[in-house]
C-alpha cells in the first residue's frame, strides 16, 4: 500500500495572520532601533575624534614620567570576548569564531523560541537583509549535518578550481567505498571521464558520495587532503572551535560537527559563490549515455520540487542541501526569497523522517519569514 504523507500544519490561518501581524510589528521597531544606533554611533564616533585629538596634543612630547613599561611576556591581559551562536548548551564547547567572520547573524527581542511548533530537534531561520535570527532551536548544540556537508565541499571546491573545464575519471576504487559505506550516489562508473560541471551537479543534486569523492581528488590528491582544506574553510568562515569536519560526503563521524548555525554560515557564504549558487539552485539535470556508461543519469534536487508546493504565498525556495544519518535523523539546509527580493535561510536538522524536515521548513517559512 502506498504511504500517504499528511501535511502536519501546526498553525491555523487565523494563528498566522496574527503572526504575521506580529512580525510587521517588528520589523518596524527593529527599524527604529537601526536609525537610533546609527545616530548614535556618528556621535561617538565624532567625540572619538575629538577626544583622540586632544590627547594627542597633550602627549605628543611624551608623558612626563617617560614610557610604560611593556610588561613581560605572557603577563599582557586579553580583554576580548570571545562571541558564540545563542543558547549553546552548558556541556557544549564554546563557540569561539578563529577569525573575524564574513557574515555573523544576531538574536534580538522579537526572536522566536521554537519548541513543539515542529518536529526537528534543532533548527534556526535567518534574515539575511538584517542578519537577524528570526526563530531558532537549539541553534548552537553540535549535530552531525550528514550530507549537509557536501555544501561545505563544493564551497570548498569552488575555492580551488579556478575554472569548470576540467575532468575527473572515477575509479573502481571510489565506487568500492561508496559501496561498502552505503552512500547514495549519482551512479558514474568506473572509467567514465566526468566533467567537473557534472561532478558539481551529482554533488548536490542526488547527494553522490561518488561525485563529492572525485571533486575531492581531483583539488587535493585525497579525500584526507582535501578534509584538510574543508577545515581551514570552516575557519575562515570563522565557525564555532567545535564545529570540524572528518569528510567530503557527511558520513557518521564523532569528528564530523557543527551547529545548525554554521550550516547557515556555510551555506550563506555558498550562495554568494556563483558557481556554487549555479548548482545549489538547479532542480533536474539529465547527463546522456557515454562510452563507459550506456543509460542516461536523471539528477535532482527532490527537497526543491517537494517543498514548493508546501511554501507560503510569495515565499519560494531557490536552492538546498538535505541529509540523513540514522544517528542524526534528516536535516536540511534551504535558501528562500520574498517576492519583493528578502533573502531568508532556514537550517533544520534531527527529524524524524524526509517528509517531516519538509513540512519543518514549511512551516517555519510560513511563520516566521516577514513579508
Amino acid at each position: 500500500m502506498k504511504e500517504t504523507y499528511t501535511y502536519k500544519y501546526t498553525l491555523s490561518q487565523q494563528e498566522l495572520a496574527a503572526l504575521r501581524s506580529r512580525r510587521a510589528a517588528a520589523r518596524k521597531r527593529r527599524e527604529r532601533r537601526r536609525r537610533l544606533l546609527l545616530g548614535a554611533a556618528a556621535l561617538l564616533a565624532s567625540a572619538a575624534l575629538l577626544t583622540g585629538g586632544a590627547l594627542w596634543l597633550l602627549t605628543r612630547d611624551g608623558p612626563a614620567g617617560g614610557p610604560a613599561p611593556i610588561p613581560p611576556a605572557g603577563e599582557i591581559e586579553d580583554l576580548t570576548e570571545p562571541s558564540a551562536p545563542p543558547d549553546i548548551p552548558a556541556s557544549a564547547p564554546a563557540a569561539v569564531p578563529a577569525v573575524s567572520p564574513p557574515h555573523e547573524a544576531v538574536q534580538g527581542p522579537d526572536t522566536a523560541r521554537l519548541a513543539s511548533e515542529i518536529d526537528s530537534r534543532y533548527a534556526i531561520l535567518i534574515d539575511l537583509d538584517t542578519g537577524e535570527i528570526l526563530a531558532q532551536k537549539m541553534p548552537g548544540a553540535l549535530v552531525s549535518p550528514a550530507s549537509m556537508t557536501k555544501i561545505l565541499t563544493i564551497l570548498t571546491a569552488a575555492d580551488h578550481i579556478g575554472g569548470l573545464n576540467g575532468t575527473y575519471v572515477i575509479t573502481q576504487e571510489m565506487v568500492d567505498y561508496c559501496r561498502s559505506n552505503g552512500c547514495s550516489t549519482a551512479g558514474f562508473l568506473p572509467g567514465e571521464e566526468v566533467s567537473l560541471t557534472d561532478l558539481f551537479y551529482g554533488t548536490i543534486l542526488p547527494s553522490g558520495a561518488d561525485a563529492a569523492l572525485a571533486l575531492a581528488c581531483y583539488v587535493a590528491g585525497s579525500q584526507e587532503a582535501f578534509v584538510e582544506l574543508m577545515n581551514q574553510k570552516a575557519r575562515e568562515l570563522g565557525l564555532s572551535s567545535s564545529a570540524r569536519f572528518a569528510n567530503c560526503i557527511g558520513l557518521y563521524d564523532p569528528d564530523n560537527v557543527c551547529t545548525v548555525y554554521d550550516m547557515a554560515m556555510i551555506l550563506w557564504a555558498a550562495m554568494e559563490n556563483n558557481v556554487c549558487r549555479t548548482f545549489l539552485t538547479e532542480r533536474n539535470r539529465v547527463l546522456p549515455p557515454n562510452g563507459v556508461r550506456e543509460e542516461e543519469l536523471d539528477l535532482s534536487n527532490w527537497f526543491i520540487r517537494r517543498i514548493e508546493d508546501h511554501m507560503p504565498e510569495g515565499l519560494a525556495v531557490l536552492g538546498a542541501k538535505t541529509g540523513y544519518v540514522s544517528m542524526a535523523g534528516s536535516c536540511a539546509a534551504s535558501f528562500a526569497q520574498s517576492r519583493d527580493g528578502r533573502e531568508y535561510i532556514c537550517v533544520t536538522a534531527k527529524a524524524s523522517g524526509g517528509w517531516q524536515c519538509i513540512f519543518d521548513q514549511a512551516a517555519i517559512y510560513a511563520a516566521w519569514a516577514g513579508r
